[in-house]
């Protein structure tokens, strides 16, 4: 008994690391995508459609990753939860 409370521990604990760095690594992707996004309209103004469309089409694409890490988070931690441990 006590070794499928600790595996369920280790798998809620892994889910909350998981969404945690997902989480952060969409929000340093997406801040990276916005100043590379500035610097090249500043240093292009006439081609400042052209880096808005292509940036906020990255921008989704890594939101949607993101959106599934988490998801693949609480299925992880939903699975801990149904074996009976909590």
């Amino acid at each position: 008994m006590f070794a499928i409370l600790l595996t369920a521990g280790y798998a809620l604990m892994g889910a909350g690391i998981g969404a945690g760095l997902v989480a952060i690594g969409a929000g340093l992707g997406i801040g990276k995508i916005g100043a590379s996004a500035m610097e090249g309209m500043a240093r292009q103004p006439e081609a400042a459609g052209k880096l808005q469309s292509g940036m906020l089409i990255i921008a989704a694409l890594i939101e949607v990753i993101a959106l599934f890490g988490v998801v693949v988070c609480f299925l992880l931690a939903n699975n801990a939860t149904i074996t009976g441990a909590l």
